[in-house]
């Protein structure tokens, strides 16, 4: 009976493991990566459209990325939603194509990066303790009503602590090596 709740929690668990893998992606480590700029909204004709479906992306080399707009009169609304976001870029626009070049990354600033990425990961750890109590509760609801025994709930304690465990050393390898990715030179 407990098993349906656990595994309930399993799909919601692994939607906040997505979510923190993303959130690392857009983290710039020292290569140019396009996906730090392919979800930045750009106003389109009235609509807030991702970068992605407007433009071809690139990395020529390790420090740039080039963004070709599809339609060339959407360049300057690229240019100036990438100028006004908060990711401190400066394209350059030689009328075809976007270049933004990236600065390399300072040890302050790298550190900054590596304690956003300890956030983060923390961020997810509270998301894992709160759907454990939602469902620490439904199972205590459960031996309440007369439907589980008090067996069945120390079982399902315990499979409960250890898929927390499990997702949470999940959470803290990408959290290592998002950090080693960081402290690279």
């Amino acid at each position: 009976m407990y098993e349906t709740i656990i595994s309930g929690l399993k799909p919601k668990m692994q939607e906040v493991v997505v979510k923190i893998q993303n959130e690392f992606k857009n983290i710039r480590t020292g290569r140019a990566s396009t996906s730090i700029i392919e979800n930045l909204k750009v106003s389109y004709y009235g609509t807030q459209t991702p970068l992605v479906q407007m433009a071809s992306l690139s990395t020529p080399d390790s420090s740039t990325i080039l963004v070709t707009p599809w339609d060339q009169n959407a360049i300057g609304d690229i240019e100036q939603s990438i100028r006004a976001s908060d990711l401190g870029f400066n394209p350059v626009n030689d009328g075809r194509n976007l270049r933004i070049v990236l600065p390399p990354l300072t040890e302050e600033r790298r550190k900054e990066l590596s304690k956003m990425v300890s956030e983060i990961s923390e961020e997810g750890k509270i998301a894992f303790r709160n759907l454990r109590q939602e469902g620490w509760n439904e199972i205590k609801s459960l031996e309440k009503d007369g439907k589980i025994t008090e067996d069945d709930r120390y079982d399902a304690e315990k499979d409960l602590n250890k898929l927390i465990d499990d997702f949470n050393s999940k959470i803290e390898k990408m959290s290592e090596e998002k950090e080693k990715e960081l402290m690279k030179i």
